[in-house]
């Protein structure tokens, strides 16, 4: 599902108002952005949390030419799935009928 898809699928919730659904999506999509990137856990209970994690400086190899170098310390997001959002996604619960 992309992200039309997805406003459509929530459009159904806003009367059918692709234009609100949008705006809601676009408005925790952001929020969640804005505070992973400064560091704060983002906790929505039931469906996961949203962290940023700090990588250290490390030894890489291409795989090409086998030359090593050192790789910049960075951040990345990590998600980590909630209870429910494991238990749905392992008994298929909740999916549409095919």
């Amino acid at each position: 599902m992309n992200k039309a898809q997805l406003i459509q699928e929530l459009s159904t919730h806003f009367d059918g108002s692709k234009r609100e659904a949008a705006r809601a999506l676009n408005a925790v999509v952001d929020t969640i952005t804005t505070t992973v990137a400064t560091g704060e856990k983002v906790s929505v209970t039931g469906f996961g949390v949203f962290e940023k994690i700090d990588r250290p400086a490390r030894t890489v190899r291409n795989p090409r030419t086998g030359e090593r170098k050192e790789a910049p310390p960075t951040s990345v997001v990590r998600f980590r799935p909630g209870t429910d959002l494991k238990a749905s996604v392992a008994d298929g619960e909740g999916l549409a009928e095919a």
